[in-house]
């Protein structure tokens, strides 16, 4: 609940605390504080019980952290039913990059994979290659009825 409290704002908190409420009835609001937070604690989790019951045998495994989506979509992702990790085992996210960009750049995946296994600089001489990064020389002439 409070993992991303660090020590000094704690001790910080703890200053405001004592400050606000003093150091006669701040064990009191302690007590109020933890007091009400458990009924809340209880009061869910016997809500939590009754839909439970109510929905039946069916879902006596429910969760309602499933509610979540990004939890209901991480655990049928981990379900092993639809062969997921054998899709995800199999694809190669370098190898797939690579033949992107050998299109981009009008290569044949082919001959771009043998030319980089045997040296790097071969794959940058290439005549046929177009630079993105140069600017070009002059500006097209502005056209006033075209904007």
């Amino acid at each position: 609940m409070f993992n991303d409290i660090g020590p000094l704002e704690l001790v910080t908190l703890i200053v405001l605390a004592v400050l606000v409420f003093g150091p006669d009835k701040l064990p009191k609001v302690i007590q109020d504080v933890t007091r009400t937070i458990r009924k809340i604690r209880e009061f869910s989790e016997s809500a939590k019980q009754d839909i439970r019951s109510e929905l039946g045998p069916e879902f006596k495994d429910f969760e309602f952290e499933d509610l979540n989506p990004k939890t209901f979509i991480r655990k049928q992702l981990d379900n092993d039913e639809l062969g997921l990790k054998e899709i995800r085992n199999g694809f190669d996210l370098k190898k797939e990059m690579a033949e992107v960009t050998d299109a981009v750049h009008g290569r044949d995946s082919e001959s771009s994979s043998a030319a980089s296994s045997s040296s790097p600089s071969s794959s940058s001489s290439s005549g046929d290659r177009v630079d993105l990064t140069k600017k070009p020389e002059e500006r097209p002439p502005y056209d006033a009825d075209a904007t």
